[in-house]
């Protein structure tokens, strides 16, 4: 298979792996992926991984490719309550959640960055469509949970007041009733009382 020929079969892949390259071409050979490097056509992201040179990237792009080179996992913690403006910081780890051991890619694109939880936690995330793509990304609700949980230092008013959450946004964007719900979910008696400071401090600042 020539380039422009891989090119063309391959346009919609945001990423691609050699094993999505065979589903297409099963005669296909490694060492083109070896010199279409080497020529500059595409980059190696990480092992089995591999973009077009000329992709163009955007934040919903990096997302689904979040996604895909650890999966399951979800968008969430630092990058998703940006994502979000629930914080003024710029964020330029992309953070998950995966159910796989906690682990960080440095890639040419950027640095991915993955918590575990255990499989029973792995839930409260959605599918966000763009440009007939999609990339899962918790709801506002789980990725605050997901990130008191993760961090179970932050329990006093002076650390709520540290995470500079923008509170007319969060008012806005947080359905109490799902949070009480993914809390539940937790089942860990020291998250909801956290968990309930934290609410009282958003209430009252």
């Amino acid at each position: 298979m020539r380039y422009v020929e891989f090119r063309e079969v391959l346009k919609d892949f945001t990423i691609f792996s050699l094993s999505d390259i065979r589903k297409i071409d099963e005669n296909f050979h490694r060492r083109r992926l070896n010199e279409w490097q080497d020529k500059g056509y595409i980059k190696k992201l990480i092992d089995k991984y591999y973009i077009f040179s000329d992709s163009k990237l955007s934040e919903d792009i990096l997302f689904e490719i979040a996604n895909r080179i650890y999966n399951p996992s979800y968008i969430s913690l630092e990058m998703a309550l940006s994502y979000y403006n629930l914080i003024p910081d710029t964020v330029y780890t992309i953070t998950s959640i995966s159910t796989r051991r906690t682990y960080t890619f440095n890639t040419s694109l950027g640095d991915f960055a993955y918590r575990t939880m255990k499989s029973n936690l792995f839930f409260g995330y959605q599918l966000i469509n763009y440009n007939d793509r999609r990339f899962k990304i918790g709801s506002v609700e789980k990725v605050i949970l997901d990130y008191l949980y993760l961090n179970p230092n932050i329990k006093r008013e002076v650390d709520f007041r540290a995470l500079r959450i923008n509170r007319d946004v969060f008012i806005e964007s947080v359905d109490k009733d799902n949070l009480y719900k993914y809390l539940e979910g937790f089942n860990q008696k020291t998250l909801k009382i956290r968990t309930k400071s934290f609410l009282e401090f958003i209430k009252n600042a």
